[in-house]
């Protein structure tokens, strides 16, 4: 059991350590923070940290350094977590109100996300297995080329290119929109793209191979919305954090790669909770390949289609406390803004 000044020690190791990087000794803690005590009643408080596997020494003489069990200490017993800085906020705010769509403002958030922590961020698309669609645009850009538009109930819209394999003029592109939007209106995702996939039944043999060649377009763009995807952004943080990682940072960014290795661990990190920040701390995500890394994680709402994963990845050697309060309060301006799109 540890006594409540442990903690504060504890805390102290935590932070002193984080910002300096360097083992933290008894003397410092007691030149840097009011306990009120002598640098021997500290040492007897880090030597029963010690024994209870919070702390440990680097290097033979040295200060000491958390462990992942003393980080996950230091984490649980977080009571609140400080709000974010009016600037901060004010940043948040207006670099995503200038995004264009949902691709956008998931781009800009990972992008922010890392500037506000100097970690990994990374963005899941919200789940869009409920998702119906509500209207799908046709575009002429040249005679043999159409960007097409799909709107869901949701809110999302993506645009897609596609080439033909010959020339349209504007009433056959009216009568494909027509026919398209009379087919696939009010259903779900997977029941267009079966509808999508039957497009050229509707359609006269010769206008065959243009239909054909839009509908795959189609149900690749229905699938492409049906899917787990993330956007992650900071990667490069990692190494200018090499050294917090025993021999080489090339694994975690092999693990980085295989985005669904992250998924599965979002997964995994939203079974445990939808809307608190949660932490997933060294060795616990060792079967993952991440057992140097923490990784952050909470939920954002999108009217329609569930939560979506917002995070950090980075060392266990982070600000838990700022890291959580960026990941917390960019989560809660998504959900925000989602729900004001409806």
């Amino acid at each position: 059991m540890v006594s409540p000044r442990g903690l504060q020690v504890l805390s102290a190791i935590v932070q002193d350590y984080v910002a300096s990087r360097e083992p933290v000794g008894s003397k410092s803690i007691v030149d840097r923070h009011a306990f009120g005590v002598s640098a021997a009643t500290i040492r007897n408080d880090m030597a029963l940290l010690e024994e209870e596997e919070l702390i440990a020494a680097p290097h033979t003489s040295s200060g000491r350094v958390p462990t992942d069990k003393g980080y996950r200490l230091f984490v649980d017993q977080l009571a609140d977590l400080r709000p974010l800085s009016a600037a901060q906020r004010t940043a948040i705010e207006t670099f995503l109100d200038q995004s264009a769509d949902l691709d956008d403002v998931l781009g800009r958030t990972v992008r922010l996300l890392s500037q506000l922590t100097q970690q990994v961020a990374l963005v899941q698309y919200p789940t869009l297995g409920a998702a119906k669609v509500r209207h799908i645009e046709l575009v002429p850009l040249a005679d043999t080329r159409i960007m097409t538009v799909l709107i869901t109930d949701t809110g999302r819209v993506e645009q897609r290119i596609v080439e033909l394999p010959a020339a349209v003029d504007e009433v056959f592109l009216g009568e494909l929109r027509a026919k398209v939007n009379a087919a696939a209106d009010g259903l779900g995702l997977a029941e267009a793209a079966q509808v999508f996939a039957a497009l050229a039944e509707r359609f006269a043999p010769e206008r065959s191979g243009v239909v054909e060649r839009l509908a795959a377009a189609l149900v690749e763009q229905v699938a492409a919305n049906r899917q787990d995807r993330l956007v992650i952004a900071g990667a490069a943080n990692l190494v200018r954090d090499e050294r917090d990682f025993d021999g080489s940072v090339v694994p975690v960014l092999d693990a980085i790669e295989q985005q669904v290795t992250l998924l599965r661990l979002f997964t995994e990190m939203e079974a445990e909770t939808a809307i608190a920040v949660t932490a997933r701390i060294g060795r616990e995500n060792e079967s993952f390949g991440l057992g140097q890394t923490s990784v952050l994680s909470t939920g954002y709402s999108v009217p329609g289609a569930g939560l979506g994963r917002l995070g950090l990845l980075g060392p266990t050697r982070m600000d838990y406390p700022n890291n959580m309060a960026a990941v917390r309060a960019v989560a809660r301006y998504l959900s925000r803004q989602f729900g004001e799109d409806q």
